[in-house]
């Protein structure tokens, strides 16, 4: 009888070690996945040759800077930076950079929060 409550607890163990290690692994994918850069979600307040500013689904003013390895691209796409109005919806890919953001990518929304707004 010892012996089958020695296994039970042994499976028990095993199991709660198993399942532990389990969410340490999906937790380390899901960081990993992203490669360590920021999601900035909004529409484009302003935009230059340099910086994109950007009003987050949340509310926020975020300013991401811009430099010559970032990529512009809509609905998978490359496109130049030109391209990109005020009013536009982007998701940006960025890099923390000192107290600031460095855009990786800017992927633009196929219409435009201003556009979405009035169809509705």
């Amino acid at each position: 009888m010892e012996g089958i409550r020695l296994n039970t607890q042994y499976m028990s163990t095993t199991k709660r070690f198993l399942s532990l290690a389990l969410c340490a692994a999906l937790v380390t994918t899901i960081a990993m996945a992203h490669g360590g850069l920021e999601h900035i979600m909004g529409t484009v307040a302003k935009i230059s040759d340099t910086t994109i500013t950007v009003k987050t689904t949340a509310g926020k003013t975020v300013e991401v800077g811009l430099n010559a390895k970032t990529v512009f691209s809509k609905a998978e796409k490359p496109i130049p930076r030109a391209e990109i109005k005020p009013g536009d919806r982007v998701v940006i890919h960025a890099e923390k950079s000192g107290t600031g953001f460095t855009a990786h990518t800017v992927e633009i929304g196929t219409a435009s929060a201003t556009t979405k707004t009035a169809s509705k």
